[in-house]
């Protein structure tokens, strides 16, 4: 059988059962969309090829497919950067297909030439440049092998035009095996049985979740560990979507923005049982004050993980799911009830609050989080509204949040939610965001509704990037710099000049829930405005005192411990 170059492309992807893919067409690429019409692959056509990759992301994320996003040479090649970038950063399993110029114009700095491959070096698992098109069938098959096993992550493969257009004899590929590229994904059966005895041993234990729990799909396991060690629970960012938020012995995202009770019992416990979280700088903070007092037991796909950012004293390479499978069966019941009651009072005396008389953030997503029952798809961008939908939305379904949280990218949630709403389209798909990030992608609106994807946009309005403010108010004594937008559409105005949209503003508490019960049942692209105050912080928060390596944790009014 002769195929083209182009053709390989897209049988690959048939094979591999992508149903979508979301790209920007271009010069470089125009036998590949030209191939697409011969294909029942649909094409999600983006406003900018970062959104492309976003909402490849937010697809991968939530569905059991790679997600592809595709990109012309040059400038459209470079515009996938962030978003690559970001699902590296989050170990999201991504394909990104660039075209490049003719083989015979690379290296000559041809019209819209970049050398993508190398640009890209370090936020990809591999890159390939095609040089023979004989060679797509396997390099798919290896691309999507990489991508989607051990600790996963984006793959680009770049594609010169005439490679597309070139015809060859079709030969199946074989099952990948790649020289030096052999990941663990099972613990080793003598340390997971020392694991158990130190647990045993232990008198305050915590069980700390993170992002690859997640991706291992382990939550019916993870609840299987839970019946069984009835110990306090804490999560990172990305670990939030692992579990049910709701658990008695839940106690919120530890670190920067972690509740009081969480960072309280990373520094009295003395195990800490990790479950593919990283310790990255967000939830440890200052490294050498992090759980003095605690045994780190370690658990994650990535050996270069282990030991990295703090020191390990039991390390395991293992995918999560199969190393619960190992443990959960030997494990005997076991109960830290005190230690649990010690936990509860500090959150009681210090709980997550927000200002009940005036309209605020935390305020709608509380009430959005009660009037979806915690079941939505909460996407958000990047800013206050980030920490406040983790710290108040609550989640009852696992693998329901999706945000940027290793590379914090603006811009993220809107095309991340078209890729969640296409692969989950009977769900309720939300996006959070404030003013500056959706300023970042809002033309992707244009996206979701040829898409006819009923996204709920809740926009925090305070015409400044407030994050940023709230650094400045504790780093630069409150001298603020380059923050306040002082041109702001009409955002209402904005969304309702798309037809067959829906925009409400919310100006008074009295109007939170009949507005927010009117967008979740309307059936259409919906923004739900508030305007807030540039004054709000978001608490409680970590602040290191000035040339000393000690942390003050205070909600405002006042230290905590």
């Amino acid at each position: 059988m002769k195929i083209t170059g182009a053709r390989a492309v897209i049988k690959a992807l048939e094979d591999n059962n992508i149903k979508y893919i979301y790209g920007y067409p271009g010069g470089a690429v125009t036998p590949l969309y030209d191939e697409l019409l011969n294909t029942d692959i649909e094409h999600i056509l983006v406003r900018n090829e970062q959104a492309a990759a976003h909402a490849a992301s937010g697809h991968s994320r939530t569905s059991d497919t790679v997600g592809v996003c595709l990109a012309t040479s040059g400038p459209g090649a470079t515009n996938l950067v962030t978003g690559i970038a970001t699902a590296f950063m989050d170990s999201v399993p991504l394909i990104a297909i660039t075209g490049q110029v003719s083989t015979s114009m690379v290296g000559t700095d041809a019209f819209q030439e970049v050398d993508i491959t190398g640009i890209t070096l370090p936020i990809v698992k591999h890159s390939y440049l095609v040089k023979d098109a004989s060679e797509i069938p396997q390099i798919f098959e290896n691309a999507f092998h990489i991508a989607n096993t051990g600790r996963k992550g984006p793959v680009l493969i770049d594609i010169p035009k005439d490679i597309q257009l070139t015809t060859f004899e079709y030969v199946e590929p074989t099952k990948p095996k790649l020289m030096g590229y052999n990941p663990n994904y099972y613990p080793n059966i003598k340390q997971v049985e020392r694991i158990k005895r130190i647990l045993e041993k232990s008198e305050k234990p915590l069980l700390l979740i993170g992002g690859g729990a997640v991706y291992s799909k382990c939550f019916k396991e993870l609840e299987e560990l839970f019946e069984k060690v009835n110990a306090p629970i804490l999560t990172t960012l990305m670990g939030k979507a692992a579990i049910n938020n709701n658990l008695e012995n839940y106690f919120g995202m530890l670190g920067l923005h972690g509740t009081a009770a969480s960072n309280y019992a990373i520094n009295q416990c003395d195990l800490i049982l990790s479950l593919g979280a990283r310790f990255d700088d967000r939830a440890t903070m200052l490294t050498d004050n992090f759980a003095q007092n605690a045994t780190i037991v370690h658990v994650d796909i990535d050996p270069a993980e282990l030991g990295k950012n703090i020191t390990t004293h039991y390390p395991v390479v293992s995918d999560i799911k199969n190393f619960l499978d190992e443990f959960n069966p030997i494990i005997d019941k076991l109960d830290y009830s005190n230690w649990i009651k010690d936990i509860k009072k500090l959150d009681e005396k210090y709980p997550m609050k927000y200002n009940k008389e005036n309209i605020n953030p935390p305020m709608v997503i509380d009430r959005l989080c009660n009037l979806t029952k915690g079941e939505a798809y909460i996407c958000t961008e990047v800013g206050q509204h980030q920490m406040f939908a983790a710290q108040f939305y609550n989640f009852s379904k696992p693998d329901r949040f999706i945000t940027s949280g290793g590379l914090g990218t603006m811009g993220y949630g809107l095309p991340a939610a078209i890729g969640v709403a296409k692969a989950n389209p009977d769900a309720t798909v939300i996006n959070i965001c404030g003013d500056g990030s959706l300023q970042m992608n809002f033309a992707e609106i244009a996206t979701a509704l040829e898409q006819n994807l009923p996204i709920k946009l809740f926009l925090f309005n305070n015409s400044s990037l407030n994050l940023v403010r709230q650094l400045q108010y504790f780093g630069s004594n409150k001298r603020y710099s380059g923050i306040e937008f002082t041109c702001n559409p009409d955002f209402c105005k904005l969304v309702k000049s798309y037809p067959n949209t829906e925009a409400y503003r919310i100006d008074d508490i009295s109007q939170i829930d009949d507005v927010i019960n009117k967008a979740l049942n309307n059936g259409k692209f919906t923004l739900v405005e508030v305007n807030t105050q540039t004054t709000e912080i978001v608490y409680p928060v970590a602040s290191a005192r000035l040339g000393v390596k000690k942390l003050d944790y205070f909600d405002g009014e006042e230290i905590l411990y």
